[in-house]
């Protein structure tokens, strides 16, 4: 590192200027820290500013025993997500609180949402490997309680747990992967997520159906243990010998509490308005102008604190707040398809509610597919940013495909073109996190990393609501709140409401095809020793 690096933090530090909006000294001094990078590979660091002890390099074997670990941590993160759902009567009558069952699937959401981007900053205080260690240990003790729970609230307690740890692994888990690759190796690592969250999607509901049919509903918490011990002593040993890219940080607590706060708010009001309470009513509008309130407050904490909890330099800079905008749009409206498909399939097409899952698997299929193959090409094309483009226009033109003809296709018709529709968006899964990891310094790949992908999961949340508000507020006046099951079970004509759905998520995706336009497209360095299939 040049000798101007100061060893503690200082205001100057905290608020430097993003790499991909620095002059010429500043683009050399990352090709400096690159190639010193590189030219260590893959040796650790112990921990402190004093100790640079220097570990032998990493084989592959050691890679990839690395990344096995941390993805079948995502793996646990991910099932959690699904596994519940089939579960969710069972749960209700054996706790005897039917009223409260949405907190079950409600908490997991907000602890997770908010837990993303506070692990991805720890990482850059105390390590990857120590956070990994303190997620995966506080996911297994929330699925104990979950397991264990005699009541419906300590289920929930338990389901938050569940979601601070789960929230944590998949940014720790990014994270590590930039840490062991060169930029030009992490695509592929970065694409094998996809395959992840697509196995536990498909893989959740079927084994949360069968054990609790066969067994107890707890048994969908009681499998937690033993895989979180088997990602547990695997991360623990593989990690210590971890590349590590330390520099002086602080928490900035007051920042992290005002964001957390915020998000919290704004999530219960999309959550609860139009199921709960009416977009009209006092507590929705009053969690919408609190949560404004404490966005604004957070703002401000980010222009004043010595060290902001997501740095300026990130918020700032030209390639990553445009990637970041392209992933909340992208990747959210992902989400929202993957809420509307069923409900399409079945109050549309008329499609049993297993045969509407079918339909979701070819758009996952397809996502998955659209996220493998970017993650081979990226890495022998120059101009990668060409595949993400491209992918947005397919997905646009076949979103513009269902909203022309909602009510005129065919259940395989339909499949195929959602198909289709994930194809096109997938390439954005690994193109967004390489292209924000590309544009920070290392020492701040933890942050930028949660911040993404905190970033991600708010634009689904934003993007669910209004598909949601869309659909609901098809069934014209009426008393009460209407939920989409509800309407699922009811005969209307929602063709016209779902048009007006397929075309939102082509504008949102317009919105992210402009923001993918405004990337900078930096070249991706350093050897590809993975290569091999294996890898």
């Amino acid at each position: 590192m040049t000798g101007n690096m100061p060893r503690e933090i200082s205001p100057d530090d905290a608020h430097s200027i993003a790499p991909d909006v620095m002059g010429g000294d500043s683009v050399r001094s990352r090709l400096v820290e690159g190639a010193a990078r590189r030219s260590v590979a893959s040796a650790a660091f112990a921990r402190g500013p004093q100790d640079t002890a220097v570990l032998p390099p990493l084989d592959h074997a050691a890679i990839r025993t690395i990344i096995a670990g941390i993805m079948l941590a995502m793996f646990l993160s991910a099932l959690e997500q699904t596994i519940v759902a089939p579960a969710l009567p069972a749960i209700g009558k054996s706790l005897a609180d039917l009223d409260d069952l949405s907190w079950v699937v409600t908490a997991y959401l907000l602890a997770a949402t908010a837990a993303t981007p506070l692990f991805g900053k720890l990482t850059d205080i105390h390590g990857r490997r120590t956070i990994m260690l303190l997620a995966i240990g506080i996911f297994i003790v929330g699925s104990m309680v979950c397991a264990l729970a005699p009541t419906i609230w300590v289920l929930v307690i338990g389901r938050a747990l569940q979601g601070i740890g789960g929230g944590g692994l998949i940014p720790i888990a990014q994270t590590i992967i930039a840490d062991l690759l060169t930029p030009r190796e992490r695509p592929m690592a970065q694409s094998y997520t996809a395959v992840v969250f697509m196995s536990a999607s498909i893989l959740g509901p079927v084994l949360g159906g069968l054990l609790t049919d066969h067994l107890h509903w707890s048994f969908i918490f009681w499998i937690n243990l033993p895989l979180g011990a088997v990602a547990l002593v695997m991360s623990s040993r593989a990690l210590r010998r971890l590349p590590r890219n330390d520099r002086p940080h602080q928490l900035d607590i007051p920042g992290v509490t005002l964001m957390v706060a915020a998000s919290v708010a704004l999530l219960l009001a999309l959550d609860w308005g139009g199921a709960h309470y009416r977009w009209s009513s006092w507590q929705i509008i009053g969690l919408i102008a609190g949560s404004a309130m404490l966005w604004t407050l957070f703002a401000a904490r980010l222009l004043t604190a010595r060290e902001p909890f997501i740095p300026l330099a990130i918020l700032r800079g030209k390639v990553t707040s445009a990637v970041t905008c392209a992933a909340f749009f992208s990747i959210g409206t992902i989400m929202g398809v993957t809420i509307v498909t069923p409900l399409y399939c079945q109050m549309v097409l008329g499609a049993s509610a297993s045969v509407s899952g079918l339909a979701l698997i070819g758009f996952l299929a397809g996502a998955t597919l659209g996220s493998l193959l970017t993650g081979r090409l990226l890495v022998r094309l120059t101009h990668y940013m060409r595949l993400p483009i491209a992918g947005l226009i397919i997905a646009i033109a076949a979103l513009g495909f269902l909203a022309a003809k909602p009510a005129g296709l065919s259940l395989g018709a339909f499949t195929v073109l959602l198909g289709v529709v994930g194809a096109g968006i997938g390439p954005m899964y690994p193109t967004s996190t390489i292209v924000m990891q590309n544009a920070v310094k290392l020492h701040q790949l933890g942050t930028a990393t949660g911040a993404l992908n905190f970033f991600r999961l708010l634009g689904g949340a934003v993007i669910v609501a209004v598909f949601g508000a869309i659909v609901l507020g098809s069934a014209g006046d009426h008393t009460g709140v209407v939920t989409l099951e509800k309407l699922a079970a009811g005969h209307a004509d929602f063709a016209p409401a779902f048009r007006v759905v397929f075309i939102a998520a082509a504008i949102f995706l317009a919105v992210a095809l402009a923001c993918v336009l405004a990337v900078e497209e930096r070249p991706l360095h350093g050897p590809v020793r993975l290569a091999d299939p294996g890898a």
